[in-house]
């Protein structure tokens, strides 16, 4: 038993990072993702006899894709996007205190268009821009062809540009 809970902390807890990431932006908040993720690495420990190898990081952000699509609708949730009052600033290293607040201002931007996007859009989005995943490894996390993630990017894209233009115009 110590040798498998050795090889699943070596194996999946370097992925703890973009479960975590995922997560706060399907179910929208920073508690609700934590435990979404503990939940997830739950699951995962107690599935990991029967992980055969391949892809941990899509092992497992499949796993919190689940778990977090099973408790928005355990939650109720008709819509699987956020306010963007309730999602924090990113931490910024710079230096000036006005470029950190311009730098802010656009991320915030940014952020709030991707709340608003639907929640299949935005899963891709996030998977693709902010986790690097491959067309193939997002194919696997949500469980659609490939052709149909290409799709959703692209609609995606094109949603989040729309939603960017509308909220710069005077």
């Amino acid at each position: 038993m110590q040798n498998e809970t050795a090889l699943f902390e070596q194996t999946i807890l370097p992925h703890l990072d973009a479960a975590y990431n995922l997560a706060r932006w399907l179910v929208g908040n920073e508690p609700d993702a934590r435990d979404l993720v503990q939940d997830a690495c739950l699951r995962a420990f107690k599935s990991f006899p029967r992980y055969r190898g391949g892809d941990a990081r899509s092992w497992l952000l499949t796993i919190v894709r689940n778990a977090a699509y099973t408790a928005l609708r355990k939650r109720g949730a008709s819509e699987q996007f956020v306010d963007s009052d309730k999602l924090e600033s990113l931490p910024d290293d710079a230096p000036n205190p006005d470029e950190l607040r311009e730098r802010a201002a656009k991320v915030e931007t940014v952020r709030a268009a991707i709340a608003r996007l639907p929640g299949e859009f935005k899963e891709v989005i996030v998977l693709r821009e902010m986790e690097g995943f491959s067309y193939k490894e997002i194919a696997d996390v949500v469980g659609v062809p490939i052709g149909t993630v290409m799709s959703r990017l692209a609609r995606g894209r094109r949603g989040l540009q729309k939603l960017l233009v509308e909220g710069s115009a005077p």
